[in-house]
């Protein structure tokens, strides 16, 4: 597919790895809706890749409509990718046998919702406007790409409610894939590892943290980069027979329990 002169929305646009994927999409002739929380970094974003932005809660209807309807207004809709998430890390039991300490359920629900809810939010609103779009070569209409983590395989200690999320996007990968097939919109997943972004922090002790989680890197030793996820993404959003599927990108690691 051919996403020079399509528009195209990133949530998560405004950082990190949506950032990194804004900006490539961009580069290779998209119109951007940088669809994220964060207006400042957004709106900064959308400026200098000649994109728009759309202040978007994932998991807000009315928001992601508006997200969409700002992207159908730059162009065909045809191109997306879910970058927005969250983390949180706590243990399913406190430590003093309390139900007290136990793993709080709203921030295991706050995760679920971000992460797996607003990313079928997001991609049942923008294939209902790509299904109206004219179809391209093989009647295709539109290419979705969703964000799961390698958490969804090998969940760390404390990451129950992140795992679950990122599993639960991992699982409706195929399902959903089906579901679009018969309107030509094709839909695939990323499950990122240890990627070097502003999530890590900067200065000193942020190196040092992260040369201890590249040990366990099988090839290259190092994290990844935001540059090499966005040029995945590109390719799973152009190549058209790529469908269904759940990459890993990660250098061949697999996460110890801890």
């Amino acid at each position: 597919m051919d996403i020079n002169g399509i528009s195209a929305i990133v949530t998560g646009g405004a950082s990190g790895l949506g950032e990194a994927t804004a900006r490539l999409l961009a580069e290779r002739g998209a119109k951007v809706v940088v669809a994220d929380m964060n207006a400042d970094k957004g709106e900064a974003v959308a400026k200098e890749i000649g994109g728009a932005f759309a202040a978007t809660n994932v998991a807000d209807t009315d928001q992601v409509i508006a997200a969409v309807e700002a992207a159908k207004d730059l162009g065909p809709l045809r191109a997306v990718v879910n970058a927005a998430g969250i983390g949180w890390a706590t243990r399913t039991i406190g430590r003093d046998g309390t139900y007290e300490s136990a793993h709080d359920l709203d921030v295991f629900k706050k995760v679920v919702e971000v992460n797996l809810i607003g990313t079928f939010n997001v991609t049942r609103l923008a294939a209902t406007a790509m299904s109206q779009n004219e179809p391209l070569e093989f009647d295709e209409r539109g290419a979705i790409v969703n964000v799961a983590s390698v958490a969804a395989f090998d969940g760390q200690i404390g990451q129950a409610s992140y795992s679950a999320s990122k599993g639960g996007v991992v699982g409706m990968t195929l399902p959903i894939a089906r579901d679009l097939a018969a309107v030509g919109i094709r839909v695939n997943c990323i499950a990122p590892g240890l990627i070097d972004t502003p999530i890590y922090g900067r200065g000193e002790a942020s190196e040092q943290f992260k040369d201890r989680l590249k040990a366990g890197v099988l090839f290259p030793k190092r994290l990844g980069t935001s540059e090499e996820f966005a040029s995945l993404a590109l390719e799973l959003v152009s190549n058209s027979y790529m469908n269904a599927e759940t990459i890993r990108i990660d250098g061949g690691i697999r996460m110890p329990p801890k």
